[in-house]
């Protein structure tokens, strides 16, 4: 237990100032309002689609339940193209619509869905596609766009990763597709404990978002559609608001830990760290590398290595998705068709990235790495949307 209570000190995620946050409970204690659409959820929901420059934001509770409702709002039936390279929440949310995911295989260089593999998956069942900014890199937006014009698809973009992440032109990643969902899950770049967020590209698509998040209440106070609770609280919202001052500087420090691996690295033979995307700001939320497997035992091998001196990295995304049991059965699930994403699963490694994390323990990870000279450095936070 107290190895345990060690591990929540040194890797918390991003907290906003204790005081501040406790000046904001006290406040929201006395309004008597803690959800529904309160004085802070309104605020933070402002704010954050000003910083993100996106229209059209609304607040969930967590990133799956926007995914569900993204599908829901767009009325999509039958099958739903996506990657098997992403975590389970994706291909959840799409069976809980009932609907089918089909997996598709996924560009080597980005690690996003491949656009060139997606046609060949169409069938007269096919409503929609889900692709993945996996890691906050961008998916190769026009060809995905251009494949969904042709054969009248809906977009809904999973962008869970891409927190502030800007296009080369400056514009927002988030306001892709018909949709697109953002996680504020404590381990991903900006938090508010447990959240999300649907992005959607028009006012009315939001009307009935805001209404399928409702319990599917109108204005009126009428039940006019099934729903669900999917509504952000004031005490989550709170802690968005105050946390916002100071994301800038938790991504650029970010930035500098990303930096250093690169520098440590980029010319340890065995190791491929994906390029950045030219032109592309990004959010530095994990740094994944590819590790051969004559390499200290490969992927796997380098990770039990870490474990044993007390650093957490992990495995985004091993297994597969459609190798687990839960989709494993499903005609696209198979090995065969899906070459590219088992292959980058079998080698990838997500090293420790965090807003806190000192660039001297980042040497001294690099060197376990290298040489195995490394002793006693704090774990990360643990996985979730």
């Amino acid at each position: 237990m107290n190895e345990f209570k060690d591990m929540l000190t040194v890797s918390k995620p991003d907290l906003p100032d204790f005081d501040r946050y406790v000046a904001a409970l006290r406040d929201i204690w006395e309004l008597r309002h803690v959800t529904n659409r309160g004085k802070y959820h309104g605020a933070f929901e402002e704010r954050l689609a000003g910083y993100l420059g996106t229209d059209h934001l609304s607040l969930t509770c967590n990133g799956t339940i926007a995914l569900e409702v993204a599908l829901r709002a767009l009325e999509v039936t039958g099958e739903v193209i996506t990657t098997p390279f992403t975590f389970a929440a994706t291909a959840h949310a799409i069976h809980s619509v009932g609907c089918t995911p089909v997996f598709c295989d996924i560009d080597p260089e980005t690690m996003c869905l491949d656009p060139a593999r997606i046609e060949a998956l169409i069938t007269p069942e096919t409503s929609a596609i889900m692709p993945v900014h996996v890691y906050g890199r961008p998916c190769n937006l026009a060809a995905i766009e251009d494949v969904a014009r042709v054969h009248g698809l809906k977009v809904i973009y999973d962008a869970a990763h891409a927190f502030g992440v800007r296009l080369p032109d400056g514009e927002s990643l988030l306001a892709q597709g018909d949709i697109s969902i953002l996680s504020l899950h404590a381990t991903k770049v900006f938090n508010t404990v447990e959240g999300g967020a649907v992005i959607a590209r028009d006012e009315g698509v939001k009307v009935r978002v805001e209404r399928l998040l409702n319990f599917g209440l109108d204005h009126s106070g009428l039940v006019v559609e099934p729903g669900t609770n999917g509504k952000m609280g004031e005490l989550s919202a709170a802690w968005g608001v105050l946390l916002l001052d100071d994301i800038d500087e938790a991504i650029a420090h970010r930035g500098r830990v990303a930096a250093r691996y690169r520098e440590r690295l980029s010319k340890v033979a065995g190791l491929t760290l994906p390029a950045p995307m030219p032109g592309v700001i990004p959010n530095h939320i994990y740094f994944p590398v590819l590790v051969e497997q004559d390499y200290l035992g490969g992927a796997s091998g380098v990770q039990a290595g870490l474990v044993d001196n007390d650093i957490l990295a992990r495995r985004y995304f091993y297994p597969l998705i459609s190798n687990i049991d839960s989709y494993a059965s499903l005609p696209s699930a198979a090995p065969e068709k899906l070459p590219v994403a088992n292959t980058i699963a079998e080698k990838v490694l997500c090293l420790p990235i965090y807003s806190t994390l000192a660039l001297d323990d980042v040497d001294r990870i690099c060197d376990h790495i290298t040489a195995g000279a490394l002793q006693g450095v704090a774990r990360t936070a643990t996985w979730g949307r």
